[in-house]
């Protein structure tokens, strides 16, 4: 199993950027698909979520109305939008995948990407 993440940078403050997760390996279509960062210093935390099941996202309250999480089942990639970046949002993002029930309320990686790096300055 493989998940590539690309598409970070550095990138000024109240910019964007795209963020894309490339799998291989696994059957992406029934995996829950996630979005987790790394500040300098700082615990891994949860960023987003999709579930496979019914599209239903779930987001950071620190990224909510800023980020937004989607898939694309036929090229078994995961994307994270970035708007309105801040220099808090600098941080390694990883993905992840998580094969869940249906409607799997909780996300558990099961695999992670290796992170790529976003730089927002200020």
């Amino acid at each position: 199993v493989q998940l590539e993440a690309s598409g970070g940078g550095l990138v000024q403050a109240g910019g964007s950027l795209r963020l894309s997760c490339a799998t291989s390996g696994l059957t992406f279509s029934i995996y829950n698909m996630g979005w987790f960062r790394q500040a300098p210093g700082k615990d891994r935390e949860f960023v987003a979520s999709i579930r496979w099941s019914d599209g239903r996202t779930g987001y950071a309250d620190s990224v909510k109305g800023r980020f937004t999480i989607s898939r694309d089942n036929a090229k078994n990639t995961v994307y994270l939008q970035m708007n309105s970046l801040k220099p808090e949002d600098t941080a390694v993002y990883y993905c992840a995948a998580d094969k869940a029930p249906a409607f799997a309320s909780s996300f558990t990686p099961d695999y992670w990407g290796q992170g790529t790096l976003v730089t927002v300055s200020s």
